[in-house]
């Protein structure tokens, strides 16, 4: 009985996939883990992508996390990850990825919903004033074995507020309008790698990730 040193990332995003291995390459004493995307875990697999009907990021986590272990019989990690605005009542919350279109699938490249979704966020607080333009990234992780069995389960946050345009080449999604708490000068796009993972909310989650990973057996 071992700790997985190979986990299944249930994502197409390639970034996620990026950021999760540089994560975990730089955490002190932490597992030695490489992260898989789906494509690379099960080339010619073809796999039913899991309906996330949750309400909650920790719902739609799990529905991934245990969906694409059971289908590929591989420890599998999913996270649902987010941008929640207090002035808009936590929206966009768990549609975050499609929130032009009210969580809606149109068949759109993911830079096109990025740069939609942008565009609404900005239209919906351009008359809020800066001391409310308070908002968060979410990320929750969770870790399941072949048999859909939950392992682990993490939360990070990353604190800021929602910018009036778009700053910064880094990153993706809502990073380029995304200041960064508490000097609020910079946007979470114009952070370098190492400190953008240092700081984020998936970074948080991961470094939480690593401590029960670490103490696995499956």
């Amino acid at each position: 009985m071992r700790t997985p040193d190979e986990i299944v990332l249930a994502t197409s995003n390639p970034h996620k996939v990026e950021e999760m291995n540089a994560i975990f390459a730089t955490l002190p004493g932490g597992p030695s883990v490489r992260f898989l995307s789906l494509a690379e875990a099960c080339p010619g697999l073809v796999l039913r992508e899991p309906a996330e009907t949750g309400t909650t990021f920790e719902e739609n986590a799990t529905i991934k996390a245990v969906g694409y272990a059971r289908q590929t019989g591989r420890v599998c990690l999913a996270d649902d990850s987010g941008l929640e605005i207090d002035a808009l009542g936590g929206r966009p919350g768990v549609i975050s990825s499609h929130y032009s279109t009210d969580g809606r699938e149109t068949g759109a490249t993911r830079s096109q919903r990025d740069a939609a979704s942008n565009e609404r966020v900005l239209r919906e607080m351009a008359s809020v004033p800066d001391d409310a333009r308070g908002a968060r990234f979410v990320c929750v992780m969770v870790l399941a074995s072949p048999e859909g069995r939950v392992l682990a389960t993490s939360r990070g946050t990353f604190e800021g507020r929602i910018g009036r345009g778009l700053r910064g080449d880094g990153g993706f999604g809502y990073d380029p309008m995304f200041l960064v708490a508490p000097d609020y000068t910079r946007s979470s796009a114009e952070l370098p790698a190492a400190e953008k993972n240092r700081l984020s909310h998936r970074g948080a989650a991961a470094r939480e990730l690593a401590l029960a990973i670490s103490r696995l057996r499956v």
